[in-house]
């Protein structure tokens, strides 16, 4: 393969595969990892929705039993 004249998305994608083949459990380590610890950017848009509806439905119970 010529890599004098190779874009830069072509050559990371030649090497992540080349990462791929000499180290195949990573993927499935960094996949496991990810999930272990997670984000906000991991949920959906539901499971945030969710998230915020019961922030502040606990706002509500809190203001109104120490008013």
């Amino acid at each position: 393969m010529n890599t004098d004249k190779e874009t830069p998305e072509n050559r990371r994608e030649r090497l992540r595969l080349e990462e791929l083949k000499r180290n195949p459990a990573g993927n499935l380590n960094d996949a496991f990892n990810r999930a272990s610890s997670g984000s906000f950017m991991d949920m959906g848009w539901r499971s945030t929705g969710v998230l915020i509806l019961v922030l502040i439905i606990g706002f509500i119970i809190v203001s109104i039993f120490f008013k």
